[in-house]
């Protein structure tokens, strides 16, 4: 049987651990943070997190339901970041737009943690924030229930889609991932234009644009369709 996660009232250590610091969910999943950008999410261990906090590793299951609840609670954090870097215009399309990058930046600042966590539903309360935030802009603007369903599935999913591809170039190393994007121009950008001509007439196009991520364009492209969606509604 799993042990039961204790209340954080009942939790909090009155004493600090061997690094002079006192527990909370927080400070846990902060250096839970630190460790999958040092060491990657193989180097996620209740007994690293432990030695990291100066605290037993048992610790970590009165605070979180084992490492899944440690993940979920990543996963709320990385979105909560997303939230309190975002402010509201008023304007749906404009409000939709930059929580979207902020999600998407938010998530690519840890690339381990986002591997670890975009394909995950927390169900903690930051996220859902983030949901009834996203649901309340587009039911304000006039979408009704059905639509506003559609585009809010469409919308997270290619935020957290886009922040798990994206992360998963950042999280190789270096100069893996230098020789990845050098590919457009020592390969592709070579190849003669009798076997590839559509290549080779797009070469200086695609090594302009394809080490960049097109999760703006996509955004762009999803935002415009729901756009043109409430005009038929307001019709």
């Amino acid at each position: 049987m799993p042990k039961k996660v204790v209340p954080e009232a009942e939790r909090r250590r009155r004493r600090p651990t061997r690094q002079g610091v006192v527990l909370s969910e927080k400070l846990i999943v902060q250096t839970a943070l630190r460790m999958l950008r040092e060491h990657g999410t193989a180097g996620l261990s209740a007994r690293r997190l432990g030695a990291a906090l100066g605290a037993d590793p048992s610790t970590l299951y009165r605070y979180f339901a084992g490492l899944d609840g440690l993940t979920r609670a990543i996963g709320e954090e990385l979105m909560g970041r997303a939230l309190d870097s975002w402010t509201a215009t008023g304007t749906w399309r404009t409000d939709l737009h930059s929580l979207g990058l902020a999600i998407h930046a938010s998530y690519l600042a840890h690339p381990q943690a986002a591997l670890l966590t975009a394909s995950r539903v927390t169900g903690r309360p930051r996220e859902i924030e983030v949901d009834e935030t996203i649901l309340g802009i587009l039911r304000t603007a006039g979408f009704d229930d059905p639509d506003a369903v559609g585009i809010y599935h469409a919308f997270i999913d290619l935020a957290l889609a886009f922040a798990a591809l994206d992360a998963g170039a950042l999280a190789i190393k270096d100069e893996v991932r230098a020789a990845d994007e050098d590919m457009w121009t020592t390969t592709y950008a070579r190849l003669p234009p009798h076997t590839h001509p559509h290549i080779a007439a797009t070469a200086h196009l695609l090594a302009d644009r394809m080490n960049d991520s097109a999760y703006p364009v996509v955004l762009d492209t999803l935002l415009h369709r729901a756009e043109a969606r409430l005009t038929a509604l307001r019709g």
